[in-house]
């Protein structure tokens, strides 16, 4: 029987914004995204495992979850509704570990295909077959063995079996623990109700008032759910006031128009080993079999939970894009931190060069001994003045983005994850030794310094063999490179030296020269800042949070919207 109408272009906008919703990425610690990621996983479940299906095939069986606490009674509960053990109950807990589903013969082929419910791999009533899964667009399209005897997988797995005794077009599925102690179990229960067309909650006498049952019943009326609820295990002497009571307070959370069945406690409930008397679940029975079997009470059961994941879209992807935009925006402001330092560092070096501030210590006393040091010593001793100050300049940004990431929550929580970020060792430990890769940092300056040197004294050779052509004697190439960096790197202090270029080469050529030797050292430095600046933001560039994220997501919804 038909339900919902075929409708292409929903389901094309549906699975648009469920790529989208894939996309997003919340990698931060930052106030919000745990639920954030709670919110996309829920989502991304209810479109697979939910929306998607029923809207491809809307004639589908009713899937009807039985979710609880530990110890509620599901499996019983479960098993006295189809009249024999198909799933495992005891006093184990948690003891469904593997979510079993129920349905008619008739129905067995729809929950067999991975078409419903995709992440989960079948066992059980199954004949060890290949089925091509048909849900290639979401990276899960490969040959996957369904029901292979072996049952090994690395996947969560769904066992399948059947009952007469359930009427064609209903399914019953017994999930998890929604409080097990495992957290797989957990996040499985919560999957699962999200694909349910049919929710069916299920708490005792003892623990009707627990915090956690409220919370799923109000997300369930949150998102329209067709919902009942069964109260379990409730001792004859004050059922009357616990049913009482429980009504009371489904009233006063808004929903006191939920189907509620009471369960006595029977000595076949007690360990879980028997089945209850078919006079305890009949009316629950007879409401699945009435929301199955009345086609106006299974229109609603249907469209209602879709309408309802529908509509609860319009609050969650805003919340959703929201979450993105402050990821985006912490990775905005944690790189600026960064390419502000070296910013401010490529300053310092310009403002030092220009004040000949590299021309000071060892290289300005053998500058005034100059020529009696030799041109080599004076050469080395520039060239080691160079590389102290681009050590200081990249230690001190390091320190200066570091202080404040350190200041910042989304910083202080990548800096916290550090011993898992190898490409952390930048930043420097307060009260510690410098950064754990200033072995790789003075490797680079070294290569940027001895690469200066080199271009310098190529320039030196070329403008000797060039002036050995003219009238003046000819220089010592070596003398000319060690008097060219100091005119480059002295400032005012290294004035003579341009003047014994000139008197050596001539003033345009002794210019020229100079003029090239910083153009050269400004390149080479821009370079090994902004590489230094690029391997600090590693850790930024990996968390695969992109810019477009946030509005991707909101034309995703504003197509869906559209096309409702």
């Amino acid at each position: 029987m038909v339900i919902l109408d075929v409708r292409p272009e929903l389901l094309d906008a549906l699975s648009v914004l469920r790529d989208r919703v894939d996309a997003a990425r919340f990698p931060l610690p930052l106030p919000g995204a745990p639920r954030a990621r709670r919110t996309r996983q829920e989502m991304l479940a209810q479109l697979d495992d939910y929306l998607m299906p029923r809207l491809r095939s809307p004639g589908a069986p009713l899937l009807a979850v039985v979710g609880g606490s530990t110890g509620a009674g599901k499996s019983t509960l479960v098993n006295s509704l189809v009249g024999r053990r198909v799933s495992e109950a005891g006093v184990l807990r948690p003891t469904t570990r593997t979510p079993v589903l129920v349905c008619h013969p008739q129905d067995h082929e729809w929950f067999a295909d991975r078409r419903v419910l995709p992440r989960l791999t079948r066992e059980g009533d199954l004949p060890p077959r290949r089925r091509r899964d048909p849900d290639h667009r979401h990276g899960r399209g490969r040959d996957a063995e369904v029901g292979g005897p072996d049952g090994r997988t690395a996947e969560p797995r769904l066992r399948l079996t059947v009952s007469e005794l359930l009427p064609p077009g209903l399914a019953l599925l017994d999930a998890p623990d929604i409080d097990s102690l495992v957290t797989a179990n957990r996040d499985l229960a919560a999957q699962l109700i999200c694909a349910a067309d049919i929710w069916i909650l299920v708490t005792t006498a003892a623990r009707y008032a627990d915090a956690l049952p409220w919370h799923l019943l109000r997300s369930a009326k949150e998102y329209d759910v067709t919902l009942g609820t069964v109260l379990d295990r409730v001792p004859h002497p004050v059922a009357d006031e616990v049913s009482r009571h429980y009504a009371m307070l489904l009233t006063k959370a808004g929903l006191g128009d939920v189907p509620r069945f009471t369960v006595p406690e029977l000595p076949e409930s007690a360990d879980g080993g028997g089945l209850l008397p078919q006079t305890a679940v009949a009316e629950l029975r007879d409401w699945l079999h009435h929301c199955t079997q009345d086609p106006a009470a299974r229109h609603v059961a249907a469209r209602r939970t879709l309408d309802g994941v529908l509509n609860s879209l319009r609050t969650r992807v805003p919340a959703l894009a929201g979450a993105v935009a402050a990821q985006h925006a912490a990775v905005v402001r944690l790189t600026g931190y960064v390419t502000d330092a070296y910013g401010a560092a490529a300053e310092r070096v310009a403002t030092a060069v220009r004040d000949g501030d590299t021309l000071a210590g060892q290289a300005l006393a053998r500058w005034r001994g100059y020529p009696a040091c030799g041109p080599d010593a004076l050469h080395t001793s520039l060239t080691d003045g160079l590389a102290a100050l681009l050590r200081t300049v990249i230690e001190d940004a390091d320190e200066q983005a570091a202080d404040r990431w350190r200041r910042d929550p989304a910083g202080s929580a990548l800096l916290a994850g550090r011993p898992r970020l190898p490409a952390m060792d930048w930043v420097p430990r307060p009260g510690g030794p410098g950064p754990g890769g200033a072995d790789g940092v003075t490797a680079r300056i070294t290569s940027t310094v001895q690469r200066w040197r080199t271009v310098v004294t190529d320039l030196a050779y070329e403008e000797v063999r060039f002036a050995r052509d003219g009238e003046r004697p000819p220089a010592d190439p070596e003398e000319v490179a060690a008097l060219l960096s100091t005119a480059a790197l002295g400032g005012r202090r290294g004035s003579g030296a341009g003047e014994h270029l000139a008197d050596m080469l001539g003033a345009h050529a002794a210019l020229r020269m100079r003029d090239r030797a910083r153009d050269e050292l400004d390149t080479l430095v821009d370079d090994l800042l902004s590489g230094e600046r690029d391997r600090r933001l590693i850790p930024l560039d990996t968390l695969d949070v992109a810019s477009q994220q946030q509005a991707s997501l909101i034309a995703g919804y504003s197509l869906l919207e559209k096309v409702r």
